[in-house]
């Protein structure tokens, strides 16, 4: 990541609470998603995990929202998953079934089997993504949207700080024990998510203000695993509420 260019396109929306975030979020996602549909006739976006993107999920399985996107020309992937089974709690994919996927007429969908074993899963994983991409040996998906989230020590998908995906070049899809988590992940690894045509973030809460500045800070050297998401040919746009911007 440090050969890509300094000049990134750069976006930040800050909004009252989760609500008006999730609304300004689907906005984006909407018109990515035409713009992709238009250019190549599908609109391949990855998912991630955890609290933060679900009033985004509920929004867009709504009624305000379920009738405006074409989701038979939407293929949905994950950012990153927890090695549990698809029912369990903790599933990223179980989350976005749900509370989005069970209530839309989407039909194209390629999960992270996080009930299999973490190494034959990630390889898995990788080889449909490459089929379904027709990749070469050496060539990197370009996915149209990234939707990620980020913890209080900077971690996005699962990529962690003083993880050894941070360094991680060759593979897609890795799998890797999070000892401050005790369990296994799998998740895309950074130049998959680099290679984007979009990356959105979405953060909430006051707590997460300092490690929010750290990471928008663009001219300083990356050091958090949110940090080093810095799209060479694409958008970068944070989608945060007051207190993330404001720490109060």
């Amino acid at each position: 990541m440090s050969g890509l260019s300094r000049s990134i396109h750069l976006t930040v929306h800050i909004h009252k609470d989760p609500a008006a975030m999730a609304e300004r979020a689907a906005h984006i996602l909407a018109a990515a998603c035409e713009e992709a549909i238009a250019d190549r006739g599908v609109f391949r976006i990855a998912l991630s995990g955890g609290q933060t993107p679900t009033p985004l999920f509920r929004l867009l399985a709504g009624e305000d929202w379920a009738d405006r996107l074409p989701w038979d020309k939407m293929t949905f992937y994950w950012v990153d998953e927890r090695c549990v089974g698809p029912d369990h709690p903790d599933s990223n994919y179980g989350l976005a079934r749900r509370e989005l996927l069970s209530m839309v007429p989407a039909t194209h969908f390629f999960r992270m089997r996080g009930e299999e074993d973490p190494v034959e899963a990630a390889v898995k994983y990788e080889q449909q993504i490459r089929a379904e991409f027709n990749l070469g040996p050496q060539e990197l998906p370009r996915f149209d949207f990234m939707l990620l989230g980020m913890g209080e020590d900077g971690h996005t998908g699962s990529i962690f700080p003083n993880s050894p995906a941070l360094a991680e070049r060759k593979r897609l899809v890795i799998d890797q024990y999070v000892p401050e988590r005790k369990a296994d992940r799998l998740t895309l690894t950074l130049p998959v998510i680099n290679n984007a045509r979009c990356c959105m973030f979405l953060v909430t809460g006051k707590e997460k203000h300092d490690v929010l500045s750290r990471a928008l800070n663009l001219l300083a050297e990356p050091t958090l695993p949110a940090q080093k998401v810095r799209p060479g040919f694409g958008e970068l746009i944070w989608v945060v509420d007051e207190a993330a911007a404001r720490g109060e």
